[in-house]
C-alpha cells in the first residue's frame, strides 16, 4: 500500500529526550492517509454523466466522492457522500468515506463520529482503524490513537502508515526509543517515502544525533530535492556540529523553497542577531512569528532588534505584545515605559523651536564689489 503525506500539520510535544538531555524543538507532522490512485479527477469526471442519468443511485455518488477525495476535492466529495447517505444510509462504507472527507477538512470530532457510524453499520477495515488512529493523533488523544493503530497492525502487520503514526504518537508521549523504532520500521516498509525520512532526521536532530540526522536528510533529499523540511533538517545537523555557514546555506534554501518554514527563518534570524546584524534578523523574525506567534525568544529578539535600529514605535509594539504574553513581567513593562519616555522626548525635541544662529560681528572692512 502506498500513502502520501500532504495536508495537516500536527504539533507533537516532545517531553523528554534520549539520555539525559531534552530536545529543543517540536516537530510539525504532516499527516494524511490519502490513497494514491491514477487520475482520480478524471475518474470522478467520468462519473458525471452516469450520475446525471441515474440521480437516485447512491452508489454512484459514493464512488465519485471517493475519487474526488483522492483528487483533493474535499468539499465536493463531502457534498457527494452526503447525497449518497440521503439516498441510502445503510452502507457502512458510505460513513467511512464521509469520515475521510471530514478529516480532510480538519473537522476532527465530526470525522470520529462518522467513523463510529461506519463501524456501527458493519464496516471494518485496516483503513478505518488507521483513520480513527490518525484523527485521534491529530486531536492529541494519544492513548486512543495507539489503540486504533494497534488494531490496524493486527489486521495488516506491515502497514507503513500505521507504523509511522505509532512512531509519531510515541514521540509525543516522550518514548524516544519506541518512536525511533516504529519510524525505522515504517521506513523499511516504504523506503522511498520522504516524509518518514524527514521525521527521522528531525527527531534525531532534536535528540542531538546530528550524524544520524544527516544520513536521513541526505537520503530524503535524493528522493525529493524540493522538499524544504529536509533542507531544514540537513541545515540543523550542520549547526549542531558547529558549522554555521553550511547550516545557513541550507536554511536559506529551505526558506526559498517554502516561505512557511518558520524554523529555518528563526535559525537564520538567531545567527544574524548573535552577530548584531539586526536589520538582517528582522525580516526572518517577522516571517517566523507570522507562522508561530509564541515561538520562544523570537519576539524578544524582534523587539530588541527594532530598538537597536532606533525604530522606537516598532520596538514598543513588540514589547507590548511581550507584556500581554507575560503578564506581570516587570522587565517588559519597564521596556514599554522606557520607550514611551524616549518617544515623548523625541516628540518634545521636534516641537521645540530651532535655535537662532548668532550674527557674526562686523569686521570693519569695506565689502568689495560696490
Amino acid at each position: 500500500m502506498r500513502f502520501s503525506w500532504l495536508l495537516w500539520p500536527l504539533s507533537v510535544t516532545m517531553l523528554s529526550a534520549c539520555g539525559s538531555s531534552e530536545p529543543t524543538e517540536q516537530p510539525d507532522v504532516m499527516v494524511n492517509i490519502a490513497t494514491v490512485q491514477s487520475g482520480p479527477k478524471i475518474q470522478a469526471d467520468e462519473l458525471d454523466g452516469a450520475v446525471a442519468r441515474q440521480p437516485r443511485n447512491a452508489g454512484l455518488y459514493a464512488r465519485r466522492a471517493a475519487f474526488r477525495l483522492d483528487a483533493g476535492q474535499t468539499a465536493a466529495a463531502l457534498q457527494d457522500i452526503n447525497q449518497a447517505l440521503e439516498l441510502d444510509d445503510s452502507p457502512g462504507e458510505f460513513y467511512f468515506i464521509k469520515a475521510r472527507a471530514l478529516r480532510a477538512q480538519n473537522m476532527l470530532p465530526a470525522a470520529l463520529a462518522a467513523a463510529e457510524e461506519a463501524s456501527r453499520h458493519g464496516y471494518s477495515s485496516p483503513e478505518l482503524n488507521l483513520l480513527v488512529g490518525e484523527t485521534n493523533l491529530a486531536a492529541r488523544r494519544y492513548e486512543a490513537a495507539l489503540d486504533h493503530l494497534d488494531r490496524t497492525l493486527q489486521q495488516e502487520p506491515d502497514h507503513p502508515a500505521a507504523l509511522f503514526y505509532k512512531g509519531i504518537a510515541y514521540a509525543a508521549t516522550a518514548d524516544t526509543v519506541q518512536a525511533l523504532n516504529y519510524l525505522r520500521a515504517s521506513l523499511s516498509r516504504d523506503p522511498r517515502q520522504p516524509e518518514i525520512l524527514h521525521q527521522l532526521a528531525f527527531l534525531s536532530n532534536a535528540y542531538r544525533l546530528p550524524v544520524e540526522a544527516a544520513t536521513y536528510a541526505a537520503r530524503g533529499l535524493r528522493l525529493a530535492p524540493g522538499y524544504a523540511a529536509l533542507w531544514y533538517d540537513y541545515g540543523r545537523q550542520f549547526e549542531l556540529q558547529n558549522l554555521p555557514d553550511s547550516a545557513a546555506r541550507r536554511y536559506s534554501r529551505a526558506v526559498q523553497l517554502d516561505s512557511t518554514q518558520y524554523r529555518a527563518d528563526y535559525r537564520l534570524a538567531l545567527m544574524a542577531y548573535k552577530q548584531r546584524k539586526y536589520a538582517e534578523a528582522v525580516p526572518h523574525l517577522q516571517r517566523a512569528l507570522r507562522r508561530a506567534p509564541r515561538l520562544a525568544g523570537a519576539r524578544q529578539m524582534l523587539a530588541e532588534s527594532y530598538e537597536s535600529l532606533g525604530q522606537v514605535l516598532e520596538a514598543q509594539a513588540q514589547y507590548r505584545l511581550l507584556v500581554a504574553e507575560n503578564p506581570g513581567n516587570k522587565h517588559w513593562t519597564y521596556k514599554v515605559w522606557k520607550l514611551g519616555e524616549r518617544g515623548r522626548q523625541s516628540a518634545a525635541d521636534a516641537d521645540r523651536p530651532a535655535p537662532i544662529e548668532p550674527i557674526a560681528p562686523l569686521s570693519g572692512r569695506t565689502p568689495t564689489g560696490y
